[in-house]
């Protein structure tokens, strides 16, 4: 009976991947991966590596999340190393929690990777800190995709209020939505929002605006994107390196 890694491989920039998912890789007999992360990782793997994509996209899913475990089972029961890559960290809103659920129930031995998120490196190559001393001193992130199965939203709009940074991940086609309900609860309509496409690539592209006129601006974006909400993304015309 083998052992499953529940492994983060970055936010897109191959060099943050971590040294301890680059060795997990290196010895990996079958790398179980998803859609955002970086298929040139999957060139660190030894010859004869078996590799199964089950990305995600825009609800257009490889298969659905219970065959996913189901999968992850049946290979650690046919090898001994399983690398279940996924992008960002396993366990921020990668549903890595479930999949470890599911094997231990089984019997199945697994170990999480942290991996560097999204969340935090994607408004970094942008010149966008999450926290910055006098503008904000805590930040939240908040998944823009919550399972259409809920009969109601469990984001807790109302707890928005303070300067808190706003990071939504996952949010780009409800990004009309989030804009009208943090002006509902009382943000200013020209409070300053960034949406980030492809973060950490070649390809990143930042679009600044306000929560008034950011869905005008940025609705034609490619994802996978990433939405910042706060006063720290005023620092990203002075703090902007990547893109340059």
């Amino acid at each position: 009976m083998g052992k499953v890694y529940l492994t983060g491989a970055g936010p897109g920039d191959i060099e943050l991947l971590t040294l301890k998912a680059l060795k997990a890789i290196k010895k990996a007999d079958v790398i179980v991966y998803d859609r955002l992360a970086n298929p040139d990782i999957l060139k660190e793997a030894k010859d004869g590596c078996e590799f199964i994509y089950v990305g995600k996209e825009d609800g257009k899913h490889t298969l659905p999340q219970e065959e996913i475990n189901k999968l992850l089972y049946e290979l650690a029961l046919k090898y001994e190393n399983v690398v279940r890559l996924k992008g960002g960290d396993p366990l921020v809103f990668g549903r890595g929690g479930e999949e470890a659920l599911y094997l231990k129930e089984k019997g199945i031995e697994f170990e999480f990777i942290p991996g560097i998120t999204s969340a935090i490196a994607v408004p970094e190559y942008a010149g966008i800190p999450v926290t910055h001393r006098g503008l904000t001193v805590s930040f939240r992130v908040v998944t823009g995709h919550e399972s259409p199965y809920k009969q109601r939203s469990q984001i807790p709009w109302q707890n928005f209020k303070t300067d808190d940074t706003i990071v939504f991940l996952m949010g780009l086609h409800n990004l009309d939505k989030i804009t009208k309900k943090l002006i509902e609860i009382g943000k200013p309509k020209d409070y300053p929002i960034a949406v980030i496409s492809k973060g950490t690539t070649k390809d990143e592209k930042t679009i600044i605006g306000t929560l008034e006129d950011i869905y005008e601006k940025a609705k034609d974006l490619p994802t996978p994107a990433l939405i910042v909400v706060g006063e720290v993304v005023k620092l990203h015309d002075k703090l902007s390196w990547f893109e340059q």
